[in-house]
């Protein structure tokens, strides 16, 4: 039985295509975003400079493809 978390999905704020339960977007708290843009709204919110931001999120995406 395939539930709506087989579908894929677009992100909004990145335009990629996603599987999966969404982030909920801190800019308005009701936008389904993908997790990727989640982790990063959630990273700018802890005061993280954008690069330290970008070396984090490739970080989790290279261990993801393991």
């Amino acid at each position: 039985m395939k539930t709506t978390t087989d579908f894929l999905k677009t992100c909004p704020l990145c335009g990629k295509e996603y599987k999966g339960h969404p982030a909920i977007s801190r800019v308005d708290n009701q936008t389904p975003i993908c997790p990727t843009c989640g982790t990063r709204q959630a990273l700018e919110g802890l005061g993280l400079k954008p690069d330290e931001i970008d070396k984090i999120i490739q970080s989790i995406l290279k261990s993801n493809e393991l």
